[in-house]
Parts: structure tokens; C-alpha cells; sequence
């Protein structure tokens, strides 16, 4: 009976799960300081720890990927050049609409007083203005995979999707914008369960809340209870997975927008799975 094999899985699911080391992990380090990254990537690198979290995700080559509420894309280009130009990657964003933007904070997210100090460890920066577009990320050379995608959010996966055959969706650090936005978030769920393939894997990381907040502060603090994420996600048939702890910061108040004293903001990731 080989009884190494099993530890080796124990140690392997520990590491993803604390953020430390794990057998991928220089080959991660390699795609995140590629070159041809912008510095505006680059300078978010800081707060989203882009190797832990890719090696939570756990993207393989020539997977089908859907990354909701891509924005710029900084997420939708990490998985492409995890997954490689035998997959491909949708990066979707909703149609504008001028008519009705969504409500402002009082503080601008990830941004610290001028007059304050942050640990170098994780800092909160000022983010840089997004000044790409997933268009702009699949005109690069060897991302040619990423796809661009206008699609509401109660029905993001592109018709060429067809059900049961992706294998990877992602939201990041969004779903709470959800609720000012006035998302059916259920019906955004289900078609997601709807696409993914059985075994495939929905992964949503965002900043957190206080308990018994629910979504009730999304627009002011841009926080969402964890509970309530999780009940939300399993409520359309997916099963918890895993949870990450390398975004965690128990000493975070979580009682503001910007933490006080200034440090880093408690964030979860979960993965979920389809059954």
C-alpha cells in the first residue's frame, strides 16, 4: 500500500489552501513576471497576490474559461496565459448603461489617504487608471484566445458556450457590485451552474463583510458577508470546494472602505464545484 501518495494530496491541498508553495509555483511565478505584463498589472500584482490565486484556481491548458465582470481584464489575461492558445478565454462585461451608473463610495476602493502609512507587506495602493480593455489584452501576441464579451449579467455565457462543456468561471472581487446594480444574481448563477460541466469549477473572490451584513453594504463599504455569498452560490446547485486564506487580514475592522488604521482589507475566496 503506497501511503505517500495520499499525504503528498494532503500537503498539495494544504498549500493551495494557506497560499504557500505548491509544485506549479515557479512556473506561476514565470507567467505573472512576464514581460510583455503591463505596469499597470503589475502595480495590482501588489494587492491580488496573482500566484496564490492562480494556483487556487488551478487553470490547465486548454480549458474553456468564463471570467464575469472581467473589467480591463487583468484576470481574463492571467488565465489566458495559464490556459495557453489550446484554450480559450471569454472576458465578459455588461453593456453600458449612461442612464443608470452605479452609485459612487465615498472613498474611491484600494485607495489610502495621502497622509497615511501602509505595511509594505500587501499595501493598499492608489490603483492605476484601467486604461485597457479586453479587446485591447487580445490584441496582444499569443492572446489571441481571449474573447471579448457584452452580455448581461443574468445571461453572460456566449451562445457558442454550449451547456455542460465549461470548464472554468470566474468573479472577481465584483459580486457585491451586483446589488447596486440591481442584478437578477440568481439568474446570473443558474446559467453559469447551467454551462459549466460536471466537476467544472465557479471561483469568486471579494472584500468581507461583517456578519449578519449580508449585501446590505456593497455600495457604501464594497463588502458582501461571506455567509451570504455562499449561500447565494449553493442555493443554484454548486458544492464548496475549497477556500483560500492568502487575501485574509482578521485584524481588518471591515466596518469601512478603507480599513483604519490603514492595512489591507480582509478578502475571501471560495471555489465552488459543479456536482
Amino acid at each position: 500500500m503506497n501511503l505517500r501518495a495520499p499525504f503528498a494530496s494532503v500537503l498539495t491541498c494544504i498549500a493551495l489552501l494557506s497560499g504557500c508553495a505548491t509544485p506549479g509555483q515557479q512556473s506561476l511565478e514565470a507567467l505573472v513576471a512576464s514581460p510583455d505584463r503591463s505596469a499597470a498589472d503589475r502595480q495590482n500584482d501588489i494587492r491580488r497576490k496573482p500566484v496564490q490565486m492562480l494556483a487556487f484556481i488551478a487553470p490547465q491548458p486548454g480549458m474553456v474559461a468564463l471570467d464575469l465582470s472581467a473589467g480591463g481584464g487583468y484576470t481574463t489575461e492571467l488565465l489566458a496565459r495559464a490556459i495557453g492558445p489550446t484554450g480559450r478565454v471569454y472576458g465578459q462585461n455588461p453593456p453600458r448603461d449612461s442612464a443608470n451608473p452605479p452609485p459612487r463610495p465615498a472613498v474611491p476602493e484600494g485607495v489610502v489617504a495621502p497622509s497615511t502609512t501602509v505595511p509594505a507587506t500587501r499595501a493598499l495602493s492608489v490603483t492605476a487608471p484601467v486604461r485597457q480593455t479586453v479587446a485591447d489584452r487580445a490584441a496582444k501576441p499569443g492572446l489571441s484566445h481571449i474573447i471579448p464579451v457584452t452580455r448581461r449579467f443574468e445571461d453572460p455565457v456566449p451562445p457558442e458556450v454550449k451547456p455542460g462543456t465549461l470548464d472554468l468561471a470566474t468573479l472577481m472581487f465584483n459580486y457585491h457590485d451586483l446589488s447596486y446594480l440591481g442584478v437578477d444574481r440568481a439568474a446570473m448563477n443558474k446559467a453559469v451552474f447551467a454551462a459549466l460541466k460536471p466537476g467544472g469549477t465557479y471561483v469568486l473572490a471579494d472584500h468581507s463583510g461583517r456578519p449578519g451584513t449580508g449585501i446590505s453594504e456593497s455600495g457604501t463599504l464594497h463588502r458582501i458577508e461571506e455567509a451570504f455569498l455562499r449561500r447565494e452560490i449553493e442555493a443554484a446547485g454548486f458544492r464548496l470546494a475549497a477556500s483560500g486564506n492568502f487575501l485574509r487580514n482578521p485584524a481588518d475592522p471591515r466596518d469601512r472602505n478603507v480599513p483604519e488604521p490603514p492595512q489591507p482589507k480582509d478578502e475571501f475566496v471560495l471555489k465552488f464545484v459543479k456536482p
